[in-house]
């Protein structure tokens, strides 16, 4: 589904931005676009020094949170999950039992804490596997774009 505000992708780039600055000073390891084992594309994964991982879901407008189905999908292939939306979104309409992220261009701010439940060991070793990789395969095309 398309967002109708043209703003979407900027919007969503600026949100981004903000949330892997928060992420790196407090000491995560992030990655965008990162899509996870049942198929769903986590919009931030970021990974911690004790391996935990996090999920950051960006919601750049209303319309976008409206369309969105398959926020849950996301809650078992990670320790924390936060919601992230630029200041002045509605934040009544965003759910209170995950955490909750304000961010811009510049940086962002933990709003609500997300509570921590543990995944499975055997998903943590295979995320945390497979967030190196992708991660590297990323850093190598930089390098040599003809890499596949």
């Amino acid at each position: 589904m398309t967002d109708p505000d043209p703003e979407f992708p900027a919007t969503a780039a600026r949100i981004a931005r903000g949330v892997v600055r928060l992420m790196d000073g407090l000491g995560y390891a992030a990655l965008a676009e990162y899509t996870l084992g049942n198929g769903r594309r986590a919009d931030i994964l970021g990974i911690d020094g004790g391996g935990q991982v996090t999920i950051v879901e960006i919601k750049s407008s209303r319309a976008d949170f409206a369309a969105d189905r398959k926020w849950r999908e996301y809650l078992e292939f990670c320790d924390r999950f936060y919601f992230a939306v630029e200041p002045g979104f509605p934040l009544d309409l965003l759910p209170q039992e995950v955490g909750l992220i304000v961010a811009d261009a510049h940086g962002g701010s933990v709003l609500r804490e997300s509570d921590a439940t543990p995944i499975n060991g055997n998903r943590r070793r295979s995320l945390i596997l497979g967030v190196a990789l992708t991660a590297s395969r990323r850093l190598a095309r930089l390098f040599d774009e003809e890499l596949p």
